[in-house]
């Protein structure tokens, strides 16, 4: 039985071997068609392989957005921390600088003593200039509630309506940033 299917296969190859060699163009439409499909095959490969690298590449282009975001807005971060600590230092320290500035407008007998104090002041200010602190300007400006704390209203023959008249704390900015109002009075 096995001898007779081996001899059946045999004789259909030799078939269709002849068939191939009496019809030499179908034999080449054939190898064509194997080629055309071999072409196509590659060609599917190509189309999937191309949108997988435009996927590949629109993923890496939004991590790169994403990431560049967060590098950004951690270093935005990290300069508003400084700046709003160093603001909390120098807010704690204006107390010590306001009490130097009092204690220097005393008459004061030991002349050293009063040198000490007038250098550790002049010190602190040289400090305050290297933070970018700066006194504000407030006597004869005009009152702004931004930037000024009215404690009273006085009668001023010297200075315009609303215009500060009096300054009872002088205020700071560190840059742009307001690190304590000006206490003051404000003409009528």
């Amino acid at each position: 039985m096995a001898k007779d299917l081996k001899n059946e296969a045999e004789e259909t190859v030799e078939e269709i071997a002849e068939e191939i060699a009496e019809d030499p163009a179908e034999a080449e439409v054939s190898e064509e068609d194997a080629a055309a499909s071999e072409y196509n095959d590659t060609a599917a490969q190509y189309v999937e392989l191309e949108e997988a690298l435009t996927e590949a590449n629109d993923k890496y282009i939004r991590l790169y957005a994403d990431y560049d975001n967060y590098r950004k807005r951690t270093t935005k971060e990290k300069t508003e921390t400084y700046l709003n600590a160093s603001a909390k230092c120098i807010e704690n320290l204006l107390p010590v600088i306001d009490s130097f500035e009092r204690c220097l407008e005393f008459e004061c007998s030991d002349e050293n003593f009063r040198n000490g104090i007038a250098m550790i002041f002049n010190q602190l200010k040289e400090f305050m200039t290297k933070m970018n602190v700066t006194e504000m300007e407030a006597l004869g400006a005009e009152f702004d509630p931004n930037f000024h704390n009215a404690v009273q209203q006085l009668e001023s023959g010297e200075y315009e309506g609303n215009h500060v008249c009096a300054v009872y704390q002088k205020g700071y900015m560190m840059g742009d940033k307001l690190i304590r109002p000006a206490m003051v009075g404000v003409a009528l």
